[in-house]
């Protein structure tokens, strides 16, 4: 089994955040109000995946990006999705479709807060959540709906959400949603959408059925690769290979010790410091073992 570590240095210089064409958010001709919550937010000028999504989902074209995680990849649909919206019709207009819960909710609040000077209805919906709610929400106005695959459907099935007005379709992790698990939902989802929707795919990685997906969905997809490499530069990857029962012990020599290791990688030495750490686990039972262990050992 194998434990990976990943050491983070400053992202204040890193290329795949910084390294751009000198584009400014108002180059976009973007409305003043959605301008005031992108500056408010505190993002003074575009990443690279944003520069070169922006115009390009402005203008309707369907779209195929691929970008590393952390390089803006919410804002470079967000922004021009909230932009296509239109405040004075009250159906939904726009939706982004995710793989999890966690993403749905931190889209959501992403969309909300560029948006709040647009005031627009967003609504999240995921699954294991009372549907009461979002039938409460629905009967309402909701211009922007946010959710993952299988409950978007369950609304749209049911009559509740009513799509035929909307024109953007956005899939999140598209690598994720076009495995097994989700084709299916999305196709459905696809075919209550009209037929001059627009779709846009984002993700660090594809997997080949996105080619099936491409044929199948889009229109002459205008095609986003900034990815020479799946590693953000900046970063530094090591991995401990160790078995399952030394796992637990090589995570409690690491942190016990961290301040004082030294590493040898290479023949070069590094001193290895954790101030603080986020520890991944592929099972939520995993994760609670794992804590309660950590815990114990203090």
């Amino acid at each position: 089994m194998e434990t990976y570590h990943t050491f983070f240095r400053s992202r204040l210089a890193d290329p795949d955040v910084t390294g751009t064409k000198g584009v400014e958010f108002e180059d976009f001709c973007l409305s003043r109000d959605l301008l005031m919550g992108i500056f408010e937010k505190g993002w003074e000028k575009p990443s690279p995946i944003q520069e070169a999504s922006i115009g390009v989902a402005l203008s309707g074209q369907d779209i195929i990006a691929r970008a590393k995680n952390g390089t803006g990849k919410t804002g470079a649909y967000s922004i021009p999705v909230l932009e296509m919206i239109d405040p004075s019709v009250k159906d939904v207009q726009a939706l982004i479709i995710v793989p999890t819960r966690e993403l749905a909710l931190q889209t959501s609040q992403i969309c909300i807060e560029l948006s709040k000077h647009i005031q627009l209805k967003i609504m999240v919906t995921t699954g294991g959540t009372d549907l009461r709610d979002d039938i409460m929400r629905l009967n309402g106005v909701v211009q922007l709906m946010i959710g993952t695959p299988g409950r978007v459907l369950d609304l749209i099935e049911k009559g509740i959400a009513k799509i035929a007005k909307c024109k953007v379709l956005v899939l999140d992790e598209a690598d994720k949603l076009l495995g097994q698990d989700f084709q299916g939902a999305l196709d459905n989802v696809i075919k209550h959408l009209p037929a001059t929707r627009q779709i846009m795919l984002y993700s660090a990685t594809f997997p080949y059925t996105v080619t099936t997906f491409m044929e199948k969905h889009m229109k002459k997809p205008y095609e986003i690769n900034l990815m020479d490499e799946l590693t953000l530069l900046g970063v530094t990857q090591y991995y401990a290979f160790v078995q399952e029962k030394q796992k637990v012990h090589c995570l409690n020599t690491l942190f016990r010790k961290a301040s004082t290791m030294k590493i040898w990688i290479f023949r070069d030495i590094f001193k290895l410091r954790i101030n603080q750490a986020i520890i991944f686990c592929n099972s939520t039972q995993r994760v609670e073992l794992l804590a309660k262990k950590i815990t114990e050992i203090g």
